[in-house]
């Protein structure tokens, strides 16, 4: 047995060490447009590049107003919002032609050149082979007209320098992608609790620092802030080409990363804000549709990546109690090296190191989450999002 907990323990403390080593080198190197040097207008040959901001909504009549509000009152002189309204069944489409008819207050007084225009597009059908959301960005791109496209999402808060600011850096630095990373408004213990086990784990899965590198295959794509060429957006085949991708903010950033685009991704303070999930619970039902659909919905996968998770994460706090003597320290390696990562987190989100002791809570929850996304996929031979049932032969047949 003790051979056993040493070589468990070793495994785990490689694992986790090596992460916490490869990311206190590399997230330094991933720039924060909240800095003083990115308050500045984006250098152009052009002047201001124009930018079309494209927001697919379906049934968000609590967070829609006070979203778009956000968009019509940036600090930049040259962009438009298109909202596209996905068959909406409650006051969405009611709300949206109010804003479009009578912007806010402060967007009317807002001292810039001009109010950017507002447009509304209703959806009443959904053609075959699209989902929802993948629709209504396509048909929100083929409307626009910025040399730039911003994909977001109805829900995320911008600040008024935002835009000006991520777009300041992706002219400085000739970037084709960029993705900004939101900052999470959390409320209750359990989602700072999920979104600290999710943040942690997207260390192991995506490397943000290696983004940049062309030559390895880490790629970004965050809802919340996919600001990406226009020119771009049309060679990799647009939203088209992801027309039945669950997961397709990442799914864009893969395709623009692979097609040999420059991409990036910065952070932003509180910049861009969204409160992603409300309670533990709420986390868990978000992403139960994405998980099966992150393993290519293949069964086998998913129960390996769920004992993989479970060995991860678990096997730290399991083996420091059952291992006996010198056996306890390469466990030990694993969890200073975890907590490490709680504190490197904790300087770039608002989750409070002390979450790490909830770490084996999470990680139990996220197992269930992989198995409950993988048997209800099963069990309804598909996934329904947001009241439409996808069928999982054309997600499967779809897949970029």
């Amino acid at each position: 047995m003790t051979f056993f907990h040493w070589i468990a323990g070793t495994i785990l403390a490689l694992a986790w060490f090596s992460r916490i080593v490869d990311a206190a080198l590399g997230m330094p190197s991933v720039a924060d447009v909240s800095r003083p040097e990115w308050d500045r207008n984006p250098v152009s040959r052009e002047g201001n590049p124009r930018v079309s901001i494209i927001v697919p909504a379906r049934n968000e009549e609590d967070s829609i107003e006070p979203a778009v509000n956000t968009l019509l009152t940036l600090e930049y002189d040259n962009y438009e919002v298109i909202v596209v309204n996905d068959r909406s069944t409650d006051r969405t489409g009611e709300i949206l032609e109010r804003l479009s008819q009578n912007p806010h207050p402060v967007a009317q007084n807002a001292t810039r050149v001009g109010h950017p225009p507002l447009r509304v597009i209703h959806h009443a059908e959904l053609p075959s082979g699209w989902l929802g959301k993948t629709h209504a960005m396509w048909t929100g791109a083929n409307q626009a007209t910025g040399e730039w496209l911003l994909f977001t999402d109805a829900d995320v808060l911008f600040k008024p320098d935002s835009l000006r600011r991520a777009l300041a850096y992706a002219e400085a630095v000739s970037a084709d992608h960029l993705v900004l990373f939101p900052r999470m408004i959390m409320k209750r213990p359990g989602e700072y609790m999920m979104i600290a086990f999710f943040q942690t784990m997207f260390l192991f899965g995506h490397r943000p620092w290696r983004v940049a590198d062309p030559s390895t295959d880490d790629h970004m794509g965050v809802g919340a802030f996919n600001l990406v060429r226009r020119s771009v957006y049309e060679k990799v085949g647009t939203y088209a080409a992801l027309r039945m991708e669950v997961l397709d903010d990442m799914k864009l950033g893969k395709v623009v990363k692979n097609a040999g685009f420059r991409q990036r991704n910065v952070f932003g303070g509180d910049l861009i804000s969204i409160r992603w999930a409300r309670g533990a619970m709420g986390v868990v039902n978000n992403l139960t549709k994405n998980f099966f659909a992150i393993l290519s919905f293949q069964w086998w996968r998913t129960l390996i990546s769920a004992l993989g998770l479970a060995f991860i994460n678990l096997g730290p706090f399991l083996g420091l109690c059952l291992a006996q003597g010198w056996a306890r320290l390469p466990y030990a390696v694993a969890l200073g090296s975890m907590f490490l990562v709680y504190v490197g987190m904790s300087w770039y989100s608002t989750v409070p190191v002390y979450y790490f002791l909830l770490h084996p809570v999470s990680a139990a929850l996220f197992v269930y989450i992989l198995l409950r996304s993988m048997v209800l996929t099963l069990w309804n031979d598909g996934i329904e999002w947001r009241g439409t049932k996808y069928p999982l032969a054309e997600l499967r047949k779809g897949m970029v």
